[in-house]
């Protein structure tokens, strides 16, 4: 879900905090929690984003698209995210 730059750099992030709890154990366990709470942020909102264009694509100004294949994307645009947050 996240962009690859920005999984690789929270990665990094947590494998410093897992390193340096020898040394600073508090210092680590609130770099995760603080690493916990900036992740579950951004998911939220790109879900947000996710369902909004999601939304979008089977609502136009308010009214309800009927056209089967916008449904049918629409569809598999909900399954697709659904299944990842699924799995996790």
């Amino acid at each position: 879900m996240l962009p690859t730059s920005e999984h690789d750099e929270l990665a990094q992030r947590l494998r410093f905090a897992i390193s340096g709890f020898v040394d600073s154990p508090r210092g680590a366990v609130e770099e995760a929690d603080t690493l916990l709470e900036e992740v579950a942020t951004r998911l939220a909102d790109l879900l947000a984003e996710r369902r909004g264009t999601l939304r979008a694509a089977w609502h136009e100004d308010d009214a309800v698209i009927s056209e089967t294949e916008e449904l049918r994307l629409a569809m598999r645009g909900y399954r697709n995210v659904l299944e990842r947050l699924i799995s996790i």
